[in-house]
């Protein structure tokens, strides 16, 4: 692992940290998929056993975190605790499990002239994940890219520094033990903002892809300044329309579900619809629900008449990522209305519809264009893990390459393998 030596400079530090991760990247791309596994079931295993480390560590940052004044939902994504740390265990494990995808061929077909063309997957490469306060990331972001035969640069924020280290070193132990290059998963170590700029840059060229997990400061510097193509989200204003045809007690669940399981991840519903068919019937119970369990209504004129302890919302409201127990809410007419309201200020990232109506769910799920649609089911569903991708290094909504939850295909690219014998082209 590439450490800090006083007289270098960050410059240098990350031009070396660079160079090993195409080093190991090249070996990577070649490793048994059983050797992959093994590293990561090990880091599990290390991971598990030293789990009070892990805890004294984040106790550290959450301290820190108090000090400096983060907000509740920044330290929420900070803690760790034993049942945040059994998952991330659980999620290493699943992630082990997985496919390999590497070498895996696409497609293949036969030219007339004898040519067989295989489109075969690849890894990326080398990718760069820069987060802020999430130590899962470190684990997830670091198992999924061995998988798929990458190596990482992991820049964690100052915040989640001792968590982020102490996960770090079970990742370590795992490549140890089974033989792989140390620098196939390597921590920046130094907290120093520049080490960020100088991965935007590409590490002379060492770079492949960036990924970027926290606010949208960081997520839109990143997608500003970077030279490297990059897999992310800038925001997750995430809508629930519930329709006239909903069943009213799966609305409350759905929707209660979707605001307030975790009000601070990016699957968190920030603006419910209702329909105005369902004015009389589902709007009361479904907002009841959710201001017993203290999430703050923001609502339209209607919602406000029909719902007085709701308060007023602004123009602002419709397009503002809460992160916290806040919701907007807006009667629409109908699931044309809902389509065109969300179409209008959806950040493209999860949306969701509960209704009975076949024709109203096929509607919201063609006619949106968000990386995830859901249909009676909550928009917290918006998770690798809870694709059956072990876990995620993030979501994109961009539209190339990678689209939705990243897990271990997506981190893969492809080329062709052409077979002959013989065969040479024509004047």
């Amino acid at each position: 692992m590439t450490t800090v030596d006083k007289t270098q400079s960050v410059t240098e530090v990350m031009a070396e940290i660079g160079r090993q991760a195409r080093l190991a990247s090249q070996k990577l791309a070649i490793v048994d998929t059983e050797i992959k596994q093994d590293a990561i079931r090990l880091a599990a295993k290390f991971l598990s056993d030293r789990s009070d480390e892990v805890l004294a560590a984040n106790q550290l940052d959450m301290d820190a975190g108090e000090k400096s004044g983060l907000s509740a939902a920044m330290l929420d994504r900070l803690r760790l605790d034993e049942n945040r740390l059994n998952g991330i265990v659980s999620a290493l494990n699943a992630i082990s499990d997985l496919k390999d995808p590497v070498g895996e061929v696409i497609s293949d077909w036969d030219r007339p002239n004898g040519l067989k063309i295989s489109r075969v997957r690849t890894p990326l490469g080398v990718i760069g994940v820069i987060f802020e306060s999430r130590p899962n990331v470190t684990a997830d972001a670091g198992a999924l890219c061995l998988m798929a035969g990458n190596a990482v640069i992991l820049r964690g924020g100052s915040d989640s520094f001792h968590s982020s280290t102490a996960i770090h070193g079970c990742l370590m132990k795992g490549l140890e033990a089974v033989g792989l290059p140390d620098t196939a998963i390597q921590i920046v170590p130094t907290t120093d903002r520049a080490a960020v700029g100088e991965m935007l840059k590409g590490l002379d060229g060492n770079l492949d892809v960036l990924v970027p997990r926290g606010g949208k400061g960081l997520v839109h510097r990143v997608q500003t300044e970077s030279r490297v193509p990059v897999f992310a989200h800038l925001e997750g204003i995430c809508h629930v329309y519930v329709d006239a045809s909903a069943d009213v007690e799966m609305a409350k669940k759905v929707v209660h579900n979707a605001k307030m399981r975790r009000t601070g991840v990016c699957g968190a519903a920030e603006t419910l619809l209702i329909d105005s068919a369902a004015l009389d019937t589902h709007l009361v119970p479904v907002l009841n629900q959710l201001s017993d369990s203290g999430c703050e209504i923001r609502g339209d004129e209607t919602v406000v008449k029909a719902f007085p302890a709701a308060i007023a919302a602004t123009e602002e409201d419709w397009s503002t990522e809460f992160l916290d127990a806040i919701i907007s809410v807006k009667v629409v007419h109908g699931v044309s209305a809902a389509i065109a309201h969300v179409t209008q200020y959806s950040s493209g990232h999860t949306e969701a519809v509960v209704a009975e109506d076949a024709e109203v769910a096929e509607r919201f799920l063609n006619e949106l264009d968000s990386a995830i649609l859901l249909h009676n089911a909550s928009t917290q569903f918006a998770d690798g893990g809870e694709f059956g991708m072990g876990a995620e290094i993030g979501i994109a909504t961009g539209k190339m390459h990678a689209r939705g939850p990243v897990g271990v295909e997506q981190l893969t690219s492809f080329k062709y393998q052409v077979r002959g014998n013989g065969q040479t082209r024509p004047k």
